[in-house]
């Protein structure tokens, strides 16, 4: 898997694979702005929770073509001035695309310069990508759809222990073999049906921790499509695994490797092992709290005033109502999974 989406010759991110309408699949962010504007409303929120703190660090993880950093910044948050967004990405071809349509655009930055960009002064909004994490930064890591394309395992229980599925080779099939997992996982196991396959997330579950380690005030928040271990398991033989290229449901990962998305529902109860998230929604009810129906309702007031002669403000106030139902739909988007942990601001962070 991480081979055929992050090889850095022939993996899919690498090559033409992206998110959009002229991509492979739509995210949350390619729906249209008024995901942006939802966003922009939570990390105002969270800058008032932690004090209105300059610089202010907005991190998003896995940021694909950039889109959504554009999104954010076409709604003016209240935060703008404080706001120094990084856009993280691994794949170069993509960061190449952030900078287009950003004022205050700061370039693709190594660690050193990525340091400095986190802690400078000066009135933002600021934008920058970078391929890897900043470090330690009071602020929102916003990850839609990220951890469901980390690379994983594949696990059952059995009467005698716990297996692991190897793939030998491409086109030579498979094998299992013993594992020792840790006991936490392991007893996640426990009411699943022996000999049924799920994922095991452990690197999905480390970037979480590592991730909330960095924060040193604000809050991780999780988007993407998930379930408990037993619900996975519900699913059937790899019900919890799919694939995607342009717009369509692709077959097996191991037909044409590099030239599709390879994704897998979030094990959510894995990721709430170390630490349990502080609030757990789905998308829909999310959107609701953060003020949707108070978006879409502006929306069309603008399309009523600007009817008669529509410019690109009354065509974006229009769309905001086929953009909310994307965005709550019960059967797609709005079922997704929200998870937040929260981190509070504490010793030198605070006194500064």
């Amino acid at each position: 898997m991480e081979r055929a989406l992050y090889d850095p010759v022939t993996g899919f991110y690498v090559g033409a694979g992206r998110a959009g309408r002229r991509g492979d699949f739509l995210t949350s962010p390619e729906v249209g702005p008024l995901f942006g504007a939802l966003v922009a409303e939570r990390v105002d929120r969270e800058w008032e929770r932690v004090g209105r703190p300059d610089p202010f660090v907005i991190v998003d993880a896995g940021a694909g073509p950039g889109t959504l950093a554009r999104s954010v910044a076409l709604a003016a948050p209240r935060c703008a001035e404080a706001m120094r967004w990084v856009s993280v990405e691994i794949s170069a071809a993509q960061r190449a695309l952030h900078g287009a349509h950003l004022d205050g655009w700061a370039g693709d930055l190594g660690d050193e310069e990525l340091a400095r960009f986190i802690v400078s002064s000066g009135p933002g909004p600021r934008f920058a990508s970078s391929a890897e994490m900043p470090g330690s930064f009071i602020g929102v890591v916003i990850a839609n759809e990220l951890l469901d394309n980390l690379p994983f395992d594949i696990v059952r229980a059995t009467p005698d222990g716990t297996e692991l599925l190897i793939v030998v080779d491409e086109g030579q099939g498979s094998e299992t073999r013993p594992v020792d997992l840790p006991d936490e996982v392991a007893a996640l196991l426990v009411p699943v049906p022996h000999g049924t396959w799920v994922p095991w997330m452990h690197r999905a579950r480390r970037w979480v921790v590592d991730t909330v380690g960095r924060i040193a005030g604000g809050s991780l928040i999780v988007l993407d499509y998930g379930a408990s271990t037993r619900e996975l398991a519900a699913r059937g033989p790899f019900g919890w695994l799919r694939t995607y290229t342009s717009h369509e449901r692709g077959s097996d990962p191991f037909d044409g490797p590099g030239t599709r998305d390879i994704t897998a529902d979030v094990d959510i109860d894995q990721l709430s092992l170390d630490r349990r998230p502080d609030r757990v929604t789905t998308q829909a009810e999310w959107s609701t709290d953060l003020g949707i129906d108070a978006l879409v309702d502006e929306g069309r007031r603008l399309w009523h005033e600007r009817a008669t002669a529509p410019d690109v403000v009354a065509l974006r106030g229009r769309s905001r109502v086929g953009e909310a139902e994307a965005l709550r739909d019960p059967s797609g988007l709005g079922a997704y999974v929200v998870l937040e942990w929260h981190v509070p601001v504490t010793g030198a962070e605070a006194d500064r």
